[in-house]
């Protein structure tokens, strides 16, 4: 198959799950960063309440995400972990100037599983003990916080010490998935993931210090090729409440600029 075809083909892949999944004026479909994946179902809920609207949402890689919607992938929104993405999408076309919001502030952690015994009170200064033989992060090609997990290696001078340790998850969540089931020693993540019931059962985290990486400015914009253009401006507009961001904030994530 040609590339060519094959492209046209995945599209009509996409189509057709998205003729399957619902009525066309029944759901919004949203792109959304896998660091949402613990409350953005929630907010969903809430969303449905206040306007009778559901979504239909698919977690990814916000930088797999642009390439996606740029060959023509079906979205109404997309929730991106970092305002550069939105950004270009802008640029290309596919996205609302009017429309850009930014909804919060990423947060950093170093989480390992608690039988595991390492001692996270230690900082990033752990990852050079023996006992820590692979590290994992999200693809910092394409995921925000693998771009941040490597600031925040390189500010602590341990970048180059650890590099060959380092396992990379196609997003944060599969980085996360990769500590928690032990195919990893130590994982730095979003925070937001360290929260959901069975990361924090199962394991420690610590907070990174914000100052250590670049700012991750969480943004959603509505897409251009977007048939719910009202629902959509809807969902963005409550997703700014005060009463979401205080969910969001208690998810982990800090306050939006």
């Amino acid at each position: 198959m040609t590339g060519c075809a094959l492209r046209r083909a995945v599209l009509a892949a996409w189509a057709l799950l998205a003729t399957l999944a619902a009525p066309a004026s029944a759901q919004l479909s949203v792109a959304a960063a896998a660091d949402l994946q613990a409350v953005l179902p929630e907010i969903g809920a809430r969303f449905q309440r206040a306007s009778g609207q559901t979504l239909r949402v698919t977690y990814g890689s916000s930088g797999q995400f642009v390439s996606q919607i740029q060959n023509g992938a079906p979205f109404d929104l997309f929730l991106s972990a970092d305002e550069s993405f939105v950004q270009r999408l802008v640029a290309s076309g596919h996205a609302d100037a009017a429309s850009v919001a930014p909804y919060a502030r990423g947060r950093l952690a170093l989480w390992s599983r608690t039988d595991r015994q390492l001692d996270l009170g230690q900082g990033l200064r752990l990852l050079t003990s023996p006992a820590v033989r692979r590290i994992a992060i999200a693809n910092p090609e394409h995921a925000p916080y693998g771009r941040a997990a490597v600031d925040a290696l390189r500010h602590a001078g341990l970048y180059e010490r650890v590099q060959s340790r380092l396992v990379l998850g196609e997003n944060v969540s599969q980085a996360a998935q990769f500590a928690q089931t032990g195919n990893a020693d130590a994982a730095i993540i979003a925070l937001s993931l360290t929260l959901a019931p069975a990361m924090h059962a199962s394991g420690i985290a610590v907070e990174l210090a914000p100052d250590t990486f670049a700012p991750i400015t969480q943004t959603g914009v509505m897409l251009t090729a977007s048939r719910r253009r009202d629902a959509a401006r809807r969902f963005l507009q409550f997703l700014v409440q005060p009463e979401i961001a205080q969910l969001l904030r208690d998810s982990g994530f800090g306050t939006r600029p």
